[in-house]
């Protein structure tokens, strides 16, 4: 089964101090989990200016990601073709604004024929999911 993931589930999965740090860690531990390209930088945000605190240095994050994070996903980009595909859809799907950011990760899900998608935020991703989309998973 291919399974994806959203920066929350990965944040959570490098800090213990948040509250699903265990069963994100179990989550990322499977390997094999696939994300959107963007995840990395939305990670690096969270861990260098998020609201979490303590936020850690640019290198740290970096080394963060590259250690933590790496050896457990593999990652999909969109092509330009597939942003505007999306950018399309997204007035059907009721997504506005920052939504886009959201609804990237579970279009590069599905393209990428996940069946099943992790989240934290499985409200957000609910709002936009149809049949056919990835399973929202919270771990």
């Amino acid at each position: 089964m291919i399974c994806a993931v959203d920066s929350s589930v990965l944040v959570a999965a490098l800090r213990t101090s948040e509250p699903s740090h265990a069963a994100s860690v179990t989550v990322l531990d499977r390997g094999g989990l696939l994300a959107h390209v963007h995840v990395l930088a939305e990670t690096f945000s969270a861990l260098t200016g998020g609201r979490i605190l303590p936020r850690v240095s640019a290198s740290q994050a970096a080394l963060l990601i590259r250690s933590g994070i790496m050896p457990f996903i593999s990652t999909a980009g969109l092509s330009a073709r597939e942003y505007l595909a999306a950018m399309e859809e997204a007035e059907a799907r009721g997504v506005r604004g920052g939504g886009i950011h959201d609804f990237l990760h579970l279009f590069a899900a599905k393209r990428r024929k996940a069946q099943r998608f992790y989240t934290l935020d499985t409200v957000d991703f609910q709002s936009f999911h149809r049949p056919g989309d990835p399973e929202i998973v919270h771990p």
